[in-house]
């Protein structure tokens, strides 16, 4: 039985360990699989209170759905760390429910607070999950029937950007005409998604993860280009990712990254816009926005932040790189 009045206001804590796969350089965990140990302790706060994402969806038709993350990384997560992960909740309305996230870890002998997050989870009724069991009264005014952003703002679209008829590279030109982007466009498969169609947080924080790969490239700037050249790599210090609609299963998704503030040579903070077009109208169905150093790693694990030269500087810019 869900125990609501623990699922609302009590905090819990747990023990997660990241995943070996985010060590992609050294031993330091990337950003998406930080996101990740958030998106499991919630799931956790869930299991604790009765209300395991399993169940919710077999019993009551209810889908669990991560739709914003804004995390910010104080320090360093590496592969091996145990993970102390408190999870608060924060009120709930129509918008679904907000938790507080804080994961720490241990260094030098004592708690260290590692990351921050701010997140916030849907209920979201599910035409093909079976109802075997009525829902409590107390959750039943926090389903939806869809994911949109009621409530929250949503960043403007262009009225003059009409997407009939053209394909995708006039889309990416639409959409990034004069301004300091890029743009990809990306078949969502299979398992991106959950609840047999709609695309899941992790499949964003991928997104978000590509389309910075593939724009440092394009700038000149390739990952490993700057490892051979100078041992540097990207380190990312907050990301931010909010699901405004729902992209469904196979659908061409067109992700948008833009630079939008360069500080003191030493960070640098981007957008990301996501957009389907269906039946000749662009639909934005998530925004968020990435903020990078670059540093230098020593012995897997131990580094320091390194300030930006002309050429990456000219890069990030939009000029060309020598």
């Amino acid at each position: 039985m869900i125990d609501v009045d623990r699922l609302l206001g009590t905090t819990t804590v747990t023990s997660l360990r990241p995943s070996y796969e985010g060590a992609n350089i050294g031993t330091i965990i990337g950003f998406k699989h930080v996101n990740y140990l958030v998106e499991q302790a919630i799931l956790d706060h869930f299991r604790a209170a009765g209300a395991p994402a399993g169940r919710m969806y077999e019993d009551y038709g209810v889908g669990f759905d991560v739709v914003e993350l804004d995390s910010r990384l104080q320090t360093a997560l590496i592969v091996d760390d145990v993970v102390e992960a408190e999870v608060t909740p924060k009120g709930a309305d129509d918008t679904g429910i907000r938790f507080a996230v804080a994961l720490h870890v241990e260094r030098d002998g004592a708690p260290k607070k590692a990351v921050t997050s701010k997140a916030r989870v849907a209920l979201r009724a599910d035409e093909r999950g079976s109802a075997r069991r009525p829902l409590p009264d107390a959750l039943r005014p926090l389903v939806i029937d869809r994911i949109t952003a009621t409530g929250q703002a949503v960043p403007a679209i262009d009225p003059a950007i009409h997407m009939a008829g053209k394909d995708g590279d006039a889309v990416i030109a639409a959409l990034t005409e004069g301004r300091n982007a890029y743009g990809w466009k990306y078949r969502i498969p299979y398992f991106y998604c959950h609840f047999f169609e709609r695309m899941q947080m992790s499949g964003y924080l991928r997104q978000m993860e590509e389309v910075v790969d593939l724009f440092l490239a394009d700038r000149g700037l390739a990952i490993k280009q700057l490892l051979d050249e100078r041992n540097w790599i990207p380190a990312v210090t907050r990301s931010h990712v909010r699901i405004l609609g729902e992209t469904l299963m196979e659908e061409e998704l067109y992700t948008i990254y833009s630079v939008s503030d360069v500080f003191k040579d030493l960070l640098y903070t981007s957008t990301m816009d996501c957009y389907v077009v269906r039946d000749g109208v662009l639909v934005h169905t998530a925004t968020g926005s990435i903020t990078h150093a670059y540093g230098t790693v020593d012995n897997g694990c131990d580094g320091q932040l390194v300030t930006f030269d002309e050429r990456v500087q000219r890069a990030l810019h939009g000029a060309a790189t020598a």
